[in-house]
């Protein structure tokens, strides 16, 4: 009998719950545990990380867990790492809902690094306005350039004084539309944007929003992961859990 677990915290991942849940799937849904408030989900929901790898296969294991989906962002390599690591030791099967990244367009003026130390090393020395759309955790280094006026969009409030002490803070939950992305950077005077290629649809609006008021984007590709199965849709995925007529298609 299937019961699986979702490894979440995305929009796809979030859709996939919602399919899960209509087709009457047992699964589990895990939030890494970043987000002070996290959307609800309509599973049973836990919260927080698991103790690396080991701490993982001994879940999977204490929870009778059959099949595992990786649908947490793009960019979450550890816990990705992990999945693959504890899904081997546990012979667990594995399966990644990971959106394709995005592809430069016509007009797109990007600035491709792969890492933070070499986005920050890609700002300009003058003095400028730059939205850093890469999430909390990630915002340190960039104190190193102090000379700019840094725009942070975050989730939830920050807590305590930030590693960038003069950055505006906007406090707002995606998916963003095109013209609400537009009309924040022309409020803001934004002149640079600092984004992970973490692709889809949800926070693609400030990409286009970008090109359209041909302001130059640092592009930090995504991180090496190990080889596993991987799909890009929801329904495939429900597919893999045995199921084919929950989405209405």
């Amino acid at each position: 009998m299937t019961r699986a677990l979702i490894l979440g915290g995305t929009t796809d991942a979030n859709l996939l719950a919602e399919a899960i849940a209509r087709a009457g799937i047992d699964a589990l849904y895990s939030y890494g545990g970043r987000t002070r408030a996290p959307a609800e989900q309509p599973l049973p929901t836990r919260s927080g990380g698991f103790g690396g790898a080991s701490g993982l296969a001994d879940y999977l294991r204490r929870e009778r867990i059959t099949h595992v989906v990786d649908a947490t962002h793009p960019f979450a390599a550890e816990m990705s790492r992990n999945a693959v690591a504890a899904c081997a030791d546990t012979a667990t099967p594995l399966l990644a809902l990971e959106r394709a990244p995005w592809s430069k367009a016509p007009g797109d003026n990007w600035i491709e690094v792969e890492d933070i130390a070499s986005a920050v090393a890609a700002l300009p020395e003058r003095s400028a306005r730059i939205f850093l759309a890469i999430g909390r955790q990630h915002i340190a280094p960039f104190a190193a350039r102090p000379q700019h006026v840094y725009t942070l969009r975050f989730v939830d409030p920050p807590e305590g004084a930030l590693p960038l002490p003069g950055a505006e803070i906007i406090v707002s939950r995606g998916p963003f539309t095109l013209d609400g992305e537009l009309a924040m950077m022309r409020t803001r005077a934004i002149e640079w944007i600092v984004a992970r290629n973490s692709g889809g649809s949800g926070a693609r609006a400030k990409i286009d929003a970008a090109r359209a008021l041909s302001l130059p984007v640092i592009m930090i590709t995504r991180p090496q992961l190990p080889d596993r199965p991987r799909v890009e849709s929801v329904y495939e995925v429900i597919e893999w859990l045995g199921h084919r007529t929950c989405l209405g298609a």
